[in-house]
């Protein structure tokens, strides 16, 4: 379970408890990237990635996205729209290094609070530093290490949810849509940047060979190790297009799902209301 000192949270997620248990699930398999794998494996394969990434992960967004990794952020917050004149409780889950968190607490007022879940303590780490940096003593922003699928959060606690770039990493998406629903309130949203489908005739073909052929050894080069980056530009074809996971967010509860393609379909941006 989580504890709470003052708005600092520290969680220790064992995964021996499953709240959605299904029929098969031990034996099931999934992908990474393009290759197939036990469902149980990947989570840990996932965070071995971004173990290994996190240290430079927001110098190589930059790099990779041209900084326009920046500008969809801003757009995503700018979706949340925190108040500045009442309570609002904002949680960004895949969200270590705080880059989503630290937008929204700056749009907000002076009773906003951001909590930031990830799975991964080395991402975390790099967030809890940057925190201490820009928002120091600040009582408004707290950090909590946990799994999306099983959030330790009580229900109908946020007012927003973000994720970017961190739904496709999930092995269970269904369960972490599911936990979403659950923690917001009702009139809450669901707010998730990912990378989509490029629907430009000619920017497809351009961005497929950047991709494969430019990220990974840019990768190697900045960040000192390519494998990760190819994973993640795998993960990136293997992610359901957007009607698909349209479906996807209607199935977990959510209405008025619709998503918002930016930059030729780049990255979309697919919002759903728990009403």
């Amino acid at each position: 379970m989580a504890r709470l000192c003052g708005f600092r949270y520290v969680c220790a997620m064992t995964g021996e408890h499953n709240p959605f248990p299904a029929p098969g699930d031990a034996e099931a398999s999934t992908h990474f990237g393009f290759e197939t794998v036990p469902l149980a494996e990947k989570q840990g394969r996932v965070d071995d990635v971004f173990h290994k990434v996190a240290a430079r992960y927001d110098l190589m967004n930059d790099v990779m996205s041209a900084g326009l990794h920046r500008v969809w952020k801003d757009v995503l917050v700018s979706m949340v729209r925190p108040s500045k004149t009442r309570p609002f409780a904002h949680l960004d889950v895949a969200g270590g290094t705080g880059d989503v968190a630290f937008r929204v607490l700056e749009a907000g007022g002076p009773d906003t609070r951001v909590t930031v879940l990830d799975i991964n303590g080395d991402m975390l780490g790099v967030g809890r530093e940057r925190a201490d940096k820009r928002f120091p003593g600040d009582a408004r922003i707290g950090f909590i290490e946990a799994n999306a699928e099983e959030l330790p959060l009580e229900s109908g606690a946020y007012d927003a949810y973000t994720i970017a770039f961190g739904i496709r990493n999930v092995p269970r998406i269904d369960r972490a849509l599911a936990e979403a629903h659950r923690v917001l309130r009702r009139g809450g949203r669901l707010l998730c940047l990912e990378f989509s489908h490029v629907d430009v005739p000619g920017l497809d073909r351009v961005y497929e060979a950047y991709s494969f052929n430019v990220i990974p050894p840019m990768g190697r080069l900045v960040a000192g190790d390519g494998e990760p980056y190819r994973y993640l530009v795998e993960s990136i074809r293997k992610f359901p297009r957007p009607k698909a996971f349209e479906r996807m967010i209607a199935d977990a509860g959510f209405a008025r799902v619709s998503h918002t393609p930016l930059t030729g379909g780049v990255v979309a941006i697919h919002s759903g209301w728990k009403l």
